[in-house]
């Protein structure tokens, strides 16, 4: 059997997903990953964030949490990308930022992790092509338990631009 080339006329791809794809009250839910020590020792030497309750384990059995925890900025990197993942973020101009960053339990290793993302705002610029959304992060363990919430802002561009 040979195979043939794909045409551009049956190339199947994600939809481009442009601002008005989502409004105030929507969800957004991610799959999960389950963090690893892997994580948390190439997180440490990629950011220099070499604090001991992540990376000994000696010491961080002494803390109160009784073993290693995950980097909070970790937990919140992954968040983003948990969502990132959903496809709804093409057409993003920029970042806007993070507000309200509270970690409420720490991640363990062997925890597995997911989010749930709200629109809380989606808004228009002075700029008719672009848009703002606002979305609340929840992330929550494999028990439901929430250990991390944040906003973050986009700048996005219109479909009808």
């Amino acid at each position: 059997m040979t195979e043939t080339m794909p045409t551009p006329g049956n190339v199947k791809a994600p939809q481009p997903r442009h601002w008005e794809d989502l409004i105030a009250g929507d969800e957004l839910h991610s799959t999960g990953i389950t963090i690893t020590d892997a994580h948390l020792v190439n997180w440490a030497g990629l950011t220099g964030d070499i604090v001991q309750f992540h990376i000994n384990a000696d010491y961080a059995a002494s803390t109160p949490f009784g073993e290693r925890i995950a980097h909070g900025p970790l937990t919140l990197s992954l968040s983003l990308g948990l969502v990132t993942q959903l496809g709804y973020f093409g057409n993003v101009i920029a970042w806007l930022g993070l507000d309200e960053v509270r970690a409420s339990k720490p991640v363990l290793i062997g925890d597995s992790i997911y989010v749930r993302a709200t629109v809380r705002e989606a808004r228009v610029t002075s700029k008719p092509e672009n848009g703002v959304w606002t979305i609340d992060y929840s992330t929550m363990n494999q028990r439901g338990e929430v250990v991390m919430t944040f906003t973050s802002s986009f700048l996005v561009r219109r479909r009808d631009a």
